[in-house]
């Protein structure tokens, strides 16, 4: 599965990028240059980023649907 973002995502992700480079390097990056920065992360940390998110969120659901029992379980009377 490719990740995808959409153009105005991706352009506010660059200009941070962009931001980011300027501060810390004291140099400015084109928005060309920052565009495929982006592309090249999402293609190379993407998937693993996205695969990490559903373990996540895999293991707090199942967390949740075990405390359905102890949250709301009434005893039966005999």
């Amino acid at each position: 599965m490719r990740i995808r973002l959409s153009e105005e995502r991706k352009e506010a992700i660059a200009a941070g990028l962009a931001g980011f480079y300027r501060e810390e390097f004291d140099e400015e990056m084109s928005e060309y240059r920052a565009m495929a920065i982006v592309d090249f992360m999402l293609r190379q940390i993407g998937p693993s980023q996205y695969n990490q998110a559903i373990t996540d969120v895999r293991k707090y659901m199942t967390e949740k649907i075990e405390d359905l029992d102890t949250e709301f379980f009434e005893p039966e009377d005999p």
